[in-house]
């Protein structure tokens, strides 16, 4: 069975901290959550973005990525999930603890041997 946080601390400005059930903490920025929101638009742009690295980012996605950028809200989507409202509109990503695990910037690492 996959880790299940036992706490979550959505810092607006800065970002989500998460306290899995088998003792490890991941922490997301802001602008992380935001580029790598599991919404359909913006895994489509990831993939345009792997495959031409000079794609030019559609004018939300460039404001996503401005430091102004914080999370308005977040709710719970059943026990399984997470949907955060972001300032420049966003909120159609639903992250579920599998894919928060599975994009934690600690675990890229180790993979890739230096930070995302």
């Amino acid at each position: 069975m996959p880790p299940t946080p036992r706490n979550l601390d959505l810092k607006k400005d800065r970002g989500l901290t998460v306290e899995w059930d088998d003792g490890t903490t991941s922490y997301f920025s802001i602008a992380y959550l935001r580029k790598m929101s599991p919404s359909a638009d913006a895994r489509q742009l990831r993939e345009e973005q792997k495959s031409n690295p000079l794609a030019i980012l559609p004018a939300s996605a460039a404001r996503a990525t401005s430091q102004n950028l914080v999370a308005e809200g977040a709710e719970m989507v059943g026990n399984y999930a997470l949907r955060i409202r972001f300032s420049d509109g966003h909120d159609t990503g639903i992250y579920s603890w599998a894919y928060l695990r599975e994009i934690d910037p600690a675990n890229a690492e180790k993979k890739s041997g230096g930070p995302p």
